[in-house]
């Protein structure tokens, strides 16, 4: 692996400690939990942030073997089904071992390609792993308050 990608690597799995550190805290009855009035619950927000690892994975770092059902983006609200904490753990693991996979195979040259997206329009593979990277830590302070706050 070369020095830009193992840097870029370093930063992302730091930050996203933001949020699998809260994994091994969270218990079922966290999981429907929500900040009212706002509309989504811990479980939604685990679900979206795994949906949203395996898209980048996928449409940004080139992982066409991916197969991804973005239910969360795709509804764009809470539906009320993110209620298994198993299977959601499960679910952001497999993303984050994932999206980790397709990154170690990035080169240095690879991290000044530009990719376009109708989410957030044209950005070198270097500012989209920033945008993966706040998009995670975003909502993993959410989750944080939803858990401690919520009901």
């Amino acid at each position: 692996m070369d020095r830009s990608t193992r840097y870029l690597k370093e930063l992302w799995l730091e930050a996203r400690t933001r949020f699998s550190g809260q994994l091994t805290l969270l218990q079922q009855e966290d999981l429907t939990k929500k900040l009212h009035p706002a509309g989504n619950s811990a479980g939604f927000l685990i679900r979206h942030i795994g949906d949203v690892e395996l898209l980048f994975a996928k449409n940004v770092f080139g992982a066409a073997e991916v197969k991804v059902v973005a239910h969360t983006v795709i509804a764009k609200q809470d539906t009320g089904e993110w209620t298994n904490l198993g299977e959601l753990l499960e679910y952001v693991q497999t993303s984050f071992e994932t999206l980790q996979a397709i990154l170690d195979t990035q080169t240095e040259s690879d991290w000044e390609t530009v990719i376009e997206t109708k989410e957030f329009g044209r950005r070198t593979k270097a500012e989209a792993l920033g945008r993966i990277t706040s998009h995670t830590a975003y909502h993993a302070g959410q989750l944080a308050m939803i858990v401690k706050y919520g009901s």
